[in-house]
């Protein structure tokens, strides 16, 4: 199935090749600025009944426009970035169906179990997706956290998704090295999240066709959604249909 996205970077619904988000305004890299709200993505989203898309914020300035998006599509979008103990609550009260986190369950590249559980009992397992993006060093996955840039301990693989099943409701991995290239999917971490994940799990990184979105749903075994950012006509992108994704979700569903 398709998920759809609000990237949001300094207030503004951008996409950008995830890769350079910490390298300084002269080597980030976005494929495009929209003129139009989170609000407005979020109520087409709600027309369309695409349900579990995400919202990320991307740095600082972006907590009205995340809010805006939560408002405009009660109990229809996740949110994430910047989310902990303190503030994951808010963002439930202010219409989030769950919270996406990464960086603050993890200290020192380590993960921090004391923290992860504390933010289960305060919010429960239901309404948490953990965010487990991931690069790729030598023939493993590495999670990376702080805007992808800060490589973690922890790999892809099944007893990490087993483990951290009981935490959470969902996964959100984005394939940070093709992340808003355009240039296909990570086929062979697709196949490893469908062969390994017990739970709910979203790909992100490198879509470019809807034939990816097909190509997902077989190596996933079913078990795989996909996002779709810079292909997709409405981010300005020439690849993917917004129309074509939202059929192609009715066909899956009335199947």
């Amino acid at each position: 199935m398709f998920r759809p996205c609000i990237d949001l970077h300094e207030g503004k619904v951008k996409q950008i090749v995830g890769g350079t988000l910490d390298s300084g305004a002269s080597a980030l890299r976005t494929n495009f600025v929209s003129d139009r709200s989170s609000a407005y993505y979020a109520e087409l989203y709600k027309r369309d009944r695409l349900k579990g898309g995400h919202v990320i914020m991307l740095g600082a300035g972006n907590e009205e426009a995340g809010r805006a998006a939560l408002k405009a599509y009660p109990g229809g979008l996740h949110i994430g970035g910047g989310i902990n103990i303190v503030n994951a609550a808010s963002y439930l009260e202010d219409g989030a169906s769950h919270v996406i986190v990464t960086s603050w369950v993890f200290q020192g590249g380590r993960v921090d179990w004391d923290r992860l559980t504390s933010l289960v009992n305060t919010i429960g397992k239901e309404r948490l997706v953990l965010d487990l993006s991931c690069r790729r060093r030598g023939s493993d996955y590495f999670v990376v956290t702080d805007r992808w840039q800060k490589f973690t301990e922890l790999t892809i693989t099944r007893g990490t998704l087993e483990k951290f099943s009981d935490y959470c409701a969902e996964f959100l991995i984005h394939a940070v090295d093709v992340e808003g290239l355009c240039r296909g999917i990570d086929g062979e971490l697709v196949e490893k999240l469908g062969e390994w994940t017990p739970i709910p799990t979203t790909y992100a990184g490198g879509a470019s066709s809807l034939k990816d979105l097909e190509e997902v749903t077989r190596l996933g075994q079913g078990k795989i959604d996909l996002t779709i950012g810079s292909a997709l006509d409405i981010f300005g992108g020439t690849g993917v249909r917004y129309e074509d994704v939202v059929e192609f979700n009715r066909q899956v569903a009335g199947k």
